[in-house]
């Protein structure tokens, strides 16, 4: 698929409902088609007009357009690789209707190797010039890391070969795939390689076998929380104020952590007293937040109550979960929900090992 480079961001405050907007693409679809086709002034006459509509929906869609063949033209939509946006793109998609000359596409898709070949300036990303290896580490057996070799690397020019390697990561396996199955990705040049280069077309199938590898290993896995102990840590931040965190000391010692490899994080600021604590007011109605979050994300379903901090005027929140979707979909509606009441923003990413919360295992900590 040719696809035009331009990749436009929506962002705004919702307006519409997706109904509202697949109902105003149906009665412009085959304008935009003729100018995709003849490629007219793509910007202004589908660009620009789908942005402005997309931006009435949420913040955080992203778009490509192109010709599928003589016939089809493709609208992809994309979250950019922003996880918690993701399962947005998809409900949006998937409530597209049936055009004859349109196809819609939730997320990058992944290409064939021979048809991914990124051209930045003087800088090319192709499978001539792109291998890979493995990394293992012992203490994190899970984890698939991996170093990729561009043979033109030089240091002074890390910052572009290290992006070009990421947009080819992203069309040659996917959007989602290049998110959820790569948990570390290192760039070097063949001098630094220290291990036989694989050839980068290769890696799909590398990863399908890590993947398979680890479903097998962690089916079925679920944590019993009946006998989870929660302690209280304390500290002084630099400015004197304290900080109070109530941490499952339980979980944090769970063995199989990686069954759970996306953490939440919910942030959550407020107006605090001289010391930076919340009064009984914002205590309460963020207990009463906490209290409905555990309940709709159940831990016999796979999200986890890691515990939570508070210092300063924030609170912060954290949940281990087997998916990103589910928690996306809960804390959006969440921010409709407390409105006006609380303040708060999340994000939701991958650490298999929970690396996040070492500061809170003392045993980390002493090491």
């Amino acid at each position: 698929m040719g696809l035009f480079r331009n990749l436009l961001r929506a962002k705004g405050t919702p307006i519409k409902s997706n109904k509202n907007f697949w109902s105003w693409f149906q009665n412009n679809e085959k304008d935009f088609f003729k100018v995709i086709k003849s490629q007219g002034n793509i910007e202004r006459d589908v660009f620009n007009k789908l942005s402005t509509q997309l931006n009435q929906l949420r913040d955080g869609y992203w778009f490509l357009v192109g010709m599928c063949d003589d016939n089809t033209a493709e609208l992809i939509l994309t979250a950019d690789g922003v996880c918690k946006n993701i399962v947005f793109v998809e409900e949006l998609v998937s409530g597209a209707p049936v055009l004859d000359n349109w196809k819609f596409t939730a997320l990058k898709p992944a290409l064939n190797i021979n048809d991914v070949y990124i051209s930045m300036g003087d800088l090319k990303f192709n499978k001539e010039n792109l291998f890979f290896y493995s990394n293992e580490r012992s203490e994190y057996p899970d984890e698939v890391d991996i170093t990729v070799v561009h043979s033109d690397y030089q240091e002074a020019l890390k910052e572009p070969i290290t992006n070009g390697v990421y947009i080819f990561m992203d069309n040659y396996l996917g959007e989602l795939n290049s998110l959820t199955a790569i948990d570390n990705m290192q760039i070097v040049g063949t001098e630094n390689a220290n291990k036989e280069l694989i050839p980068i077309e290769k890696l799909k199938d590398y990863l399908v076998w890590r993947e398979k590898e680890f479903v097998e290993k962690y089916e079925g896995t679920r944590y019993d929380t009946v006998s989870d102990t929660y302690n209280s840590l304390e500290a002084t931040l630099s400015n004197g104020k304290p900080l109070i965190a109530i941490i499952n000391s339980a979980l944090l010692s769970w063995d199989s952590k990686a069954s759970h490899p996306w953490v939440v994080k919910v942030e959550i600021i407020y107006k605090g007293n001289e010391n930076g604590m919340p009064d009984k007011k914002i205590y309460d109605l963020m207990n009463t937040f906490e209290d409905q979050l555990m309940l709709e994300l159940k831990d016999s379903a796979g999200y986890l109550n890691i515990g939570r901090q508070t210092a300063d005027g924030s609170r912060e929140v954290y949940m281990a979960c087997k998916d990103f979707r589910l928690p996306s979909t809960v804390l959006d509606r969440f921010q409709y929900d407390f409105r006006g009441r609380l303040n708060f923003d999340y994000a939701i990413y991958k650490d298999k090992y929970w690396r996040s919360f070492n500061q809170f295992r003392p045993e980390i900590t002493r090491a």
